[in-house]
């Protein structure tokens, strides 16, 4: 890899693929549940646990995952990373007990979280800034293309889950040695690390007029991804409670992780070449007129609708999240800063199938769950035209030096 131009391809690339299989195995436990359910005779709050233990091992993932990115680089715990979420999603296909399939969901969702922040850093690395939105696009549409892979998967692997974890675990770790071989570390990082002077974790979040774009960013990610993590995990389930079959669950799945993967290169896109206001207001908009729309459907054509218009529109909101996040920090603590704002989001991605499932086991069906997220999407919304606006007056996105 000579040039610059070729560096950003092949690390954009590999990225791709690893947000592929990082999607897979994020959703390999919800298109698994039927399987899981009755082989560990599971109620709905021992399945919102299984779901939720998972993320809740993305959320110091992700938070460690960056800081100590931002020591020893971003390639390295992005390795690391990848070869734990391969080794524990393979033996989820071989536990014999409800203890131990929670602590390997803990387990996965630790690598898995430690992941992200990495490939977002690379990405918005890899490019100027004018392409950044773009780049963290490209590659983060692997993350709803891997999930619809999986409920490929789980259609036709039929009563055999243990197939989707196989997969889930043996795709990483085929690619360990080619990510060992052929990523390149991010030239900003190599450049900054030799004149970095380290700052506290709170300096680097808070300091330097960041303090209320932090933590807008911060109330964005909680809601958005609480949303997001309900519908990746109790999709399928809403739909069979709702009377729909398995394989019309199934279809709705895939078109949701369909709608997500274009979901995904729009939200970058439209970052870098619309106002990005405008952008925010239109995608949270649609994400509640599409909740409403699978709360309230009653035909598969309809709902397919529906899901497909969720996954386009929750997923699109998290990558204009994604997209607005590298830019907030210096590249000595960018990692640091993306990894809190991911670590955080994760609060709301086990709040989410925790909540759902307590609401269906008090009987509000799948329409008082939908309901009960759309507050916290306004707030989300208006916490992410808040980083924006404070951005244009020189307070984040456009001025935060490499050094």
């Amino acid at each position: 890899m000579n040039t610059p131009q070729q560096r950003s391809t092949l690390t954009i690339a590999l990225c791709f693929i690893v947000a592929l299989i990082e999607g897979f195995d994020l959703q390999a436990a919800g298109t698994a549940a039927a399987g899981l359910r009755q082989t560990f005779a599971l109620d709905p709050k021992m399945m919102g646990w299984v779901f939720s233990v998972g993320i809740i091992g993305l959320l110091p993932g992700a938070f460690f995952g960056g800081w100590i990115a931002d020591r020893i680089g971003r390639k390295k715990i992005l390795i690391g990373a990848v070869t734990l979420f391969g080794v524990f999603s393979l033996l989820t296909a071989y536990v014999d007990s409800y203890s131990h399939l929670l602590l390997v969901r803990f387990m996965t969702g630790l690598g898995l979280g430690a992941a992200l922040p990495n490939l977002i850093a690379l990405c918005a690395e890899a490019v100027d800034e004018r392409r950044r939105g773009t780049a963290i696009s490209v590659m983060y549409c692997g993350v709803p293309l891997g999930g619809a892979l999986a409920a490929v998967v789980a259609m036709f692997a039929h009563d055999h889950w243990q197939t989707t974890f196989i997969i889930g675990g043996l795709a990483p770790l085929l690619v360990v040695p080619l990510m060992i071989m052929l990523l390149p570390e991010s030239s900003v990082f190599r450049q900054s690390a030799v004149h970095a002077t380290r700052v506290s974790t709170a300096k680097a979040l808070f300091g330097e007029g960041r303090a209320i774009s932090t933590t807008g960013l911060w109330l964005s990610y909680f809601f958005t991804l609480t949303v997001m993590y309900m519908l990746l995990n109790w999709l399928p389930s809403l739909l069979l409670e709702q009377g729909f079959t398995k394989p019309q669950a199934g279809m709705v799945q895939m078109l949701f992780n369909i709608g997500g993967t274009l979901g995904s290169l729009l939200g970058g896109l439209l970052l870098d070449r619309c106002n990005p206001i405008k952008v925010v207001l239109s995608v949270y908009a649609g994400l509640l007129a599409a909740l409403a729309g699978v709360g309230f459907s009653v035909g598969i054509v309809p709902m397919a609708m529906a899901g497909f218009a969720a996954g386009l529109f929750v997923m699109a909101a998290q990558l204009v999240l994604y997209a607005l996040a590298p830019p907030l920090y210096p590249t000595t603590v960018r990692a640091t800063g993306v990894g809190a704002a991911v670590a955080i989001g994760r609060l709301g991605s086990v709040a989410g199938p925790l909540a759902a499932g307590q609401i269906l086991a008090a009987g509000a069906g799948t329409t008082g769950v939908l309901l009960a997220t759309s507050p916290g999407l306004v707030i989300a919304a208006l916490a992410v035209i808040t980083v924006i606006s404070r951005s244009t007056q020189g307070l984040g996105l456009k001025t935060a030096p490499a050094r």
